[in-house]
């Protein structure tokens, strides 16, 4: 059936007004204004943490803790040499590597050894793994370590 200026309704509830709860008893919803009779909820002032199960021990309580976050890590954004292979480049610097698209402009880069390289390229990251220096250096390009990061993973 095609749809006309005939036939066009509005979709469900968008015409329905919002409940007004505590405006006497012909509203419906007067008296102890959908609050029900006694009980924690019904009080004023009444504000229960998120995830209470009304007394019972909370998921979150029951549920054992696991393992350690290290609030002193130190986060790489990783690229990996077959990422690198396709580039007609031969000096690759972080400015150059986030104008192509490949890292983010912040943070610091670590270009791990997963892909192969054939030509000659200068990386320049903060970081390299064991197996992309080799590579890099194999191939006869230079992985030069900015910021005197560690050069082994």
């Amino acid at each position: 059936m095609a749809t006309n200026l005939s036939n066009l309704r509005a979709p469900k509830k968008a015409n329905t007004n919002r409940k007004r709860v505590g405006r006497g008893m012909g509203s419906g919803m007067g008296k102890t204004s959908t609050r029900g009779h006694k009980g924690q909820g019904s009080r004023s002032g009444s504000s229960l943490m998120r995830g209470f199960e009304g007394g019972q021990m909370p998921l979150h309580r029951r549920l054992p803790k696991r393992g350690f976050t290290n609030i002193f890590r130190t986060e790489y954004n990783v690229l990996n040499l077959g990422s690198l292979a396709d580039l007609q480049e031969t000096e690759l610097t972080l400015e150059k590597l986030a104008e192509l698209g490949l890292t983010k402009k912040k943070g610091l880069l670590k270009i791990l050894g997963n892909g192969e390289i054939k030509t000659a390229i200068t990386i320049h990251a903060h970081k390299f793994s064991k197996s992309a220096q080799e590579k890099i250096e194999r191939a006869g390009g230079k992985a030069v370590v900015l910021g005197g990061a560690p050069t082994q993973a």
